[in-house]
């Protein structure tokens, strides 16, 4: 009965210790399937690329052998939960002069499972290379890391390679967006600049006022050896000197200043000729005074026959010599033929005025002239018209000045379109300038000398008959002719005369000039607008 009991009861003993082992097994078993199923792996490739001052770090497979001697072959989609911390990594061999390295970071394990952002992940996903310097000491790593082979790194220096000549085209492209912004930007500001210099043609110069300007005048008498007597009022003692500070500013655009150096490239090479009375002698002197201010040595300037600048001679060609120009003036008052003729029992002046000067001759060939005719059909005998005008061999006993000026003006014109080749010459002509006497005419009192600033307004101000005449003969021309038109602006300017400082004061005189007009001072602006009319042209 004993025996039948033990028995009995080592039976069940080893059934439950069976029982027990066995689960234990199956336990184990699962339990080792879990964590090998479950455990997070790095997947990450350090490259440690000796010859630069920087760490490589990629996401592909790594093998590490860990310190109790297991190997594990992580893969990649685990990588991103485990970083290394204070791992000692052996001192490697000096190789592309780098004496240490070292490597440390952090494993830290993230609380839950979410997804890394995309920024942090392309970094190396929480491998933080901490210092790559000279003359570190290295710190123990607990894993041995494959470094790649150079023919790996040849091949990735290969790919970032190709990676750069792919981006080249879009570098290119760039600089093509560039130079198509900047041809777009030259296209609008050669348009604005057309439309500026449309602008600018279509604006009444005329049409402006004077303005007080401390950069003017663009020369002085000390500078200018050409002034004579008659324009020269600061030498004959005038000493209020704003007459020779103002400048003409149009209200609806701007004309530009007078560039003396450009204006002699204008004229290299050719012949600039002004014909025409006293008054085109006052601005023939004023483009001469303008222009020797930009020549170096005064000594290649000089007058081709040596004359001296006189009102008693009308004839004068002076030569640049560096820019193969001459800027010349012929005198002829009317433009057409003063000659004699007999009345009765007498000789007489007359005005032959269906026959050009007969010194036109010296005009053509001129590659700008510049005409005026005016001054003196103003005076008694022309105004008068008594047995004075002549048209073949007969004297006409009595005419209006207006038609004689006008049938005077129509002989030069035809002269013109004859004898002139537009190809070649460039013609102007200048309108009317203003007197101002108060008090009288020239010989009868007429004065001007208190004046000392121009007119605020000129009332009463009527455009003269000539003018339109002028104007009328111009547009029947076939031959192109510009008109400088400085009548309006010049009629604000009474303060520009000469007036009583036509003279030096030891030949002082009761009459006064306000007629022509002081140097430097209102004849300057003309030129100023000549020059723009000529730039205009070229453009």
């Amino acid at each position: 009965m004993e025996r039948q009991r033990s028995f009995s009861l080592k039976s069940t003993r080893f059934v439950v210790f069976s029982f027990t082992i066995t689960s234990s097994i199956i336990f184990l078993t699962f339990f080792s399937f879990w964590v090998i199923k479950f455990t997070p792996f790095i997947n990450q490739e350090t490259h440690f690329q000796l010859s630069k001052p920087a760490v490589n770090v990629s996401l592909k497979p790594l093998t590490v052998q860990i310190l109790t001697g297991s190997r594990r072959n992580f893969t990649a989609p685990n990588a991103k939960n485990l970083i290394l911390i204070d791992t000692p990594v052996n001192k490697l061999d000096k190789t592309s002069g780098f004496s240490n390295l070292s490597v440390s970071g952090d494993i830290q394990k993230e609380k839950n499972d979410t997804q890394v952002p995309k920024d942090e992940a392309s970094k190396g996903d929480g491998l933080n290379v901490t210092s790559l310097s000279r003359g570190e000491e290295s710190v123990p790593a607990p894993s041995l890391i494959e470094v790649q082979s150079n023919e790996r790194l040849q091949e990735k220096k290969i790919g970032a390679a190709s990676v750069e000549k792919i981006e080249l085209p879009s570098d290119q492209q760039i600089k093509k967006e560039n130079v198509r912004a900047a041809s777009v930007q030259k296209v609008e500001r050669a348009s604005n600049k057309r439309i500026e210099e449309k602008k600018t043609r279509d604006c009444d110069i005329t049409n402006g006022r004077w303005a007080y300007d401390e950069s003017y005048p663009l020369y002085t008498n000390a500078t200018c050896p050409f002034i004579d007597e008659g324009f020269n009022c600061m030498r004959n003692g005038r000493l209020d000197k704003h007459y020779i500070k103002w400048k003409w500013q149009p209200h609806d655009c701007d004309i530009p200043r007078f560039n003396a150096t450009k204006m002699l490239e204008l004229i290299r090479g050719k012949r600039l000729v002004f014909v025409g009375d006293s008054i085109n002698r006052n601005q023939w002197e004023s483009m001469l005074c303008m222009l020797f201010g930009a020549v170096r040595d005064p000594r290649k300037v000089y007058e081709t026959h040596g004359r001296r600048i006189t009102k008693d001679k009308g004839n004068y060609c002076f030569k640049f010599v560096d820019y193969k120009c001459t800027v010349e003036y012929y005198v002829s008052h009317f433009l057409v033929h003063e000659g004699k003729a007999r009345v009765g029992q007498k000789r007489v002046q007359t005005l032959r005025i269906d026959s050009i000067d007969h010194g036109s001759s010296r005009w053509r060939g001129a590659d700008i002239l510049i005409f005026n005719t005016a001054h003196w059909w103003s005076h008694y005998k022309t105004k008068a018209g008594i047995n004075y005008y002549q048209e073949g061999d007969q004297v006409l006993p009595r005419l209006d000045v207006s038609t004689a000026f006008k049938r005077a003006l129509m002989t030069w014109a035809s002269w013109v379109d004859k004898r002139i080749n537009p190809r070649k010459t460039q013609i102007f002509f200048r309108n009317s300038a203003p007197s101002h006497f108060r008090g009288g005419q020239w010989n009868a009192g007429g004065h001007c000398a208190e004046a000392t600033q121009p007119l605020n307004k000129i009332s009463g101000f009527s455009y003269p008959e000539k003018n339109l005449i002028v104007e009328d003969v111009i547009k029947r021309m076939r031959t192109p002719v510009t008109l400088l038109n400085i009548t309006s602006l010049s009629e604000y300017r009474i303060d520009g005369h000469p007036s009583m400082y036509g003279r030096n004061k030891r030949y002082s005189s009761n009459i006064q000039d306000c007629s022509h007009w002081c140097l430097p001072g209102v004849p300057d602006t003309w030129n100023e607008l000549l020059y723009f009319q000529l730039q205009s042209k070229k453009e």
